[in-house]
């Protein structure tokens, strides 16, 4: 086995090396492979790859589908970088909508003008691409491709993990470049906000007052916390004398279960003041929880149980509810109210309007719900700030026209 060196640019590389005889014609068959680092790290992967072919582990990355890249992506790098639920919605966007459609086309092959028929199909699927996209059965029943159209915000989705997994490969030496960074999703419309006015709310908690789980729904409207979050709270998070609760966890529900993770940043875990009213809810809940526990002949309620849990016959004990059940819950209850059926996740956004509404900063608002960043509330909330354009000139207009002291 032999291979040489051959400088394409400053940093860049093509490795070339024997792969042995073809058994039918005899003729030396060779492999090309482009590397970007210094001399001496291309040297040390040109012995790498004969030393795998010569074992027989050498992958011809020329030969690489789509299907087998992904499918070693989510393996090597998805399963170990992003939470369960996540890797389920990234499987599913990438086996129904990527693999089902191009799964057997070469890695290599692929470019910018594929990945622009591919989302044209998703969003018109009666439409036949220009190009003709290569297909392939993959065995999943499940993997069909749906006939009704996509909407632009689930294009978008597509786009951003295929962005995501072509950087990997890119980055891993698999393409030259990352094809889905030169290709623009398509453009989603603004939709406006589901928002419940100060009456409504007020109506709302009127109508929901003595279900089981109203306590949830007085706090999502109350905090702005997320549904994962509020059924993560435990009584030791909950300070009824400070008025405050600390955030530390949230329930994830995904196909394999129920499972409690930590926030996705640093500013998910965080401590939210408590409105009076919602004190005076949650103390009321804490009494109606304790005579439930003595009725079942239990003693008080450990620190670590859930305010929001369900009982449980088996277990003998308040277990996790779900979030899906939750939302299930609040829908069948708005249903019975003449309110206008906003979701469950409805609540933060109102909780996050009334506040923009009495003039606290976005930077307030942002660490009361989690966000990453104010930038994050703003792309969200942004067109709820009123505009203080006028108010801004004016102000300018006192400095110019004010007496000063100063001689």
């Amino acid at each position: 086995m032999s291979g040489h060196i051959r400088r394409r640019g400053k940093a860049s590389f093509e490795l070339k090396f024997d792969i042995g005889t073809d058994p039918l014609t005899g003729k030396r068959r060779t492999r090309t492979q482009s590397f970007k680092g210094s001399k001496r790290s291309a040297e040390i992967k040109l012995a790498t790859l004969i030393a795998e072919n010569s074992t027989g582990n050498y992958v011809d990355l020329s030969k690489v589908t789509i299907a087998e890249f992904i499918g070693r992506w989510k393996l090597d790098w998805a399963e170990s970088h992003v939470s369960p639920k996540t890797l389920e919605r990234y499987s599913e966007l990438l086996r129904i909508h990527v693999t089902a459609h191009m799964g057997d086309m070469h890695l290599q092959k692929l470019r910018p003008i594929h990945l622009n028929e591919l989302y044209g199909k998703l969003l018109h699927p009666k439409i036949e691409p220009s190009v003709n996209l290569p297909k392939v059965d993959l065995g999943e029943p499940t993997a069909k491709t749906p006939k009704r159209p996509l909407s632009a915000r689930t294009v978008g989705h597509v786009h951003r993990v295929l962005h995501r997994a072509l950087g990997h490969a890119h980055r891993w030496g698999l393409v030259q470049q990352n094809v889905a960074a030169l290709v623009s999703p398509p453009r989603v419309a603004s939709i406006e906000l589901e928002l419940l006015t100060p009456a409504q709310a007020q109506t709302m908690l009127q109508k929901l007052r003595g279900r089981s789980v109203y306590p949830a729904f007085v706090m999502a409207l109350a905090t702005g916390m997320r549904r994962g979050e509020l059924l993560a709270l435990r009584w030791r998070d909950i300070d009824l004398d400070g008025a405050v609760l600390r955030v530390e966890q949230s329930l994830e529900q995904t196909k394999a279960g129920l499972r409690f993770k930590s926030p996705k940043t640093k500013y998910g875990r965080r401590s939210i003041t408590l409105p009076a009213s919602a004190v005076m809810v949650l103390r009321d809940h804490w009494k109606a929880r304790q005579e439930i526990r003595l009725a079942l002949g239990k003693g008080k309620s450990p620190a670590d149980e859930l305010l929001f849990g369900r009982w449980d016959d088996v277990a003998s004990d308040f277990v996790a509810r779900s979030p899906n059940s939750l939302t299930k819950e609040w829908t069948e209850a708005i249903a019975q109210t003449k309110l206008p059926r906003v979701t469950l996740h409805s609540l933060r956004h109102t909780h996050a309007s009334h506040l923009i509404a009495s003039g606290i900063d976005v930077l307030a608002i942002s660490r009361r719900l989690g966000h990453g960043s104010p930038t994050i509330t703003l792309s969200v909330y942004g067109h709820l700030f009123s505009n203080a354009d006028d108010r801004a000139a004016a102000i300018m207009e006192a400095t110019f026209t004010s007496r000063g002291t100063d001689k």
